[in-house]
């Protein structure tokens, strides 16, 4: 293992309230073995992490909706009590895009990364990252970004069915509320109906051309690039199972070099000149090879600990060691090491246990998470059964309320279906097109072809994103 600076402290900060966040509890456990003291800024209600044995202080984290000066509050308070200056690891993107935005502020009292501008904040959201693809010439889905009902509607004609739909900024989605961060839309209904609930979400809703999923096309890179521009740690990695299947967080992954990606991303992150951890989501397109960035997330990836190489280094303790001044070993790749998520895969994990595999809960060396996680996802589950039971009762009244908001969008959307003209970056919508891509119009499931298709979008998603709550199948990385 790394020989880690345990007269630092590292303060994990995640802002959102999803208790069964596994990448945090990975983080506790690989700065804690290395001897390091650790403090958890995070909701641990109701949840196995603050079990570990590796946590030596929790701290209230802040409120749901908080402003940056209010999460600049909580930290100052949090860095008065370590009473030493600390290694910051935000957790999720909230506060991933709080922290590079307070940076001055908390210098006194917190280690971090060279600051990357405004970096974190345009490949974070969603509708952006589409823009810093087609400027860089990286694979991309084509993306829709609708200004109205109709708009979202006639997406429909314009990308094909099925399609993606995704809130640009998912950690500002409610906690509670039955919003998931990616949807697969099988109709222009259905894309009009998602579109209604834009101010619920808190962020604009964007539409993508669906790539299918299947064997071998899921992908994911992790890493941590130090002051100097080099990246350390991390890998390429599988994804043999997900949660949403096809399109949520991994529940089992394996580490598989994969160079033609591994070039893509050191070229991606060159261009961009970023600093600091990532994690970033590909699909691969089976007729082409090429693989699509889905996602780019400036902060540690739920399933991090896959990548622990044979010199026990993994993202978070590169980011110490280098923030601290200690050498960074040299790379020792694992291939084949894979990583299970017990509560989403409990078949896997009961399999025969191998030197090369990692559970995301249970542990020889901290037992207590793994005990407590069945119970507490026992009623986890059973609350979320029972909002959803609450939800379908009071589907039928929705629905009259919806069809009535759709009713009154009808007769406008197929006008803007059928005479949709490129229009300024100003007015009303918008497309992101991956470099020389052309928008794929032949439906793809259950609806049919059009003769009539709408002209391409043009405007881009405006404002910053800011902090709030995530639910738990959004708030880990996919």
């Amino acid at each position: 293992m790394p020989n880690l600076d345990t007269r630092v402290p590292a303060v994990l900060l995640r802002i959102d309230r999803n208790p069964f966040h596994h990448g945090t509890l990975g983080a506790v456990r690989s700065l804690g073995r290395a001897g390091v003291e650790v403090h958890l800024v995070a909701d641990s209600t109701g949840s196995p992490v603050r079990r570990s044995r590796f946590v030596a202080e929790t701290h209230p984290p802040p409120p749901p909706g908080s402003s940056t000066a209010e999460i600049a509050a909580v930290l100052r308070r949090v860095a008065a009590r370590v009473s030493r200056p600390a290694v910051l690891v935000p957790m999720d993107d909230a506060g991933a895009l709080a922290v590079n935005r307070l940076r001055t502020e908390l210098a006194a009292g917190y280690l971090l990364p060279p600051r990357s501008g405004t970096l974190a904040e345009h490949v974070a959201d969603k509708a952006e990252l589409a823009t810093v693809c087609e400027s860089l010439g990286v694979p991309h889905p084509v993306t829709l970004i609708p200004r109205s009902p109709a708009q979202a509607a006639a997406a429909a004609w314009q990308l094909g069915l099925p399609m993606m739909a995704k809130w640009s900024r998912p950690w500002l989605i409610p906690a509670g509320t039955d919003l998931r961060s990616t949807v697969v839309v099988r109709s222009a209904q259905q894309a009009q109906a998602l579109y209604l609930r834009t101010a619920e979400a808190g962020s604009p809703l964007l539409f993508q051309a669906f790539l299918p999923p299947g064997p071998d096309r899921d992908w994911f890179v992790h890493g941590y690039v130090d002051r100097s521009g080099v990246t350390r740690g991390g890998g390429t990695g599988r994804k043999n199972r997900a949660w949403p299947r096809g399109a949520g967080l991994t529940t089992v992954g394996r580490w598989t070099p994969e160079p033609q990606l591994q070039a893509l991303v050191e070229g991606l992150i060159g261009a961009l000149g970023y600093r600091g951890i990532f994690d970033l989501d590909f699909r691969r397109d089976a007729t082409t090879g090429r693989y699509h960035l889905l996602d780019f997330n400036p902060r540690p990836g739920a399933q991090f600990r896959l990548f622990e190489d044979g010199a026990g280094l993994d993202v978070v303790r590169a980011l110490h060691l280098d923030l601290t001044h200690r050498p960074l070993p040299e790379p020792a790749p694992v291939p084949g090491r894979t990583f299970v998520v017990e509560n989403y895969a409990p078949f896997v994990a009961l399999r025969s246990r191998s030197a090369g595999r990692e559970l995301a809960w249970h542990a020889l060396d901290d037992r207590a998470p793994g005990r407590a996680l069945w119970g507490l996802w026992a009623r986890h589950v059973s609350l979320r059964l029972a909002q959803r039971t609450g939800r379908l009762l009071r589907g039928p009244a929705v629905a009259v309320r919806t069809a009535r908001r759709a009713g009154a969008t009808r007769t406008a959307g197929a006008a803007g279906a059928a005479a949709a003209r490129p229009v300024a970056a100003s007015t009303d919508s918008a497309v992101v097109r991956p470099r020389g891509g052309p928008v794929r119009r032949a439906d793809r499931g259950s609806g049919r072809r059009s003769d009539r298709m709408p002209a391409p979008f043009n405007a881009r998603p405006q404002g910053p994103p800011a902090p709030s709550r995530t639910d738990d199948e959004k708030a880990s990385s996919c």
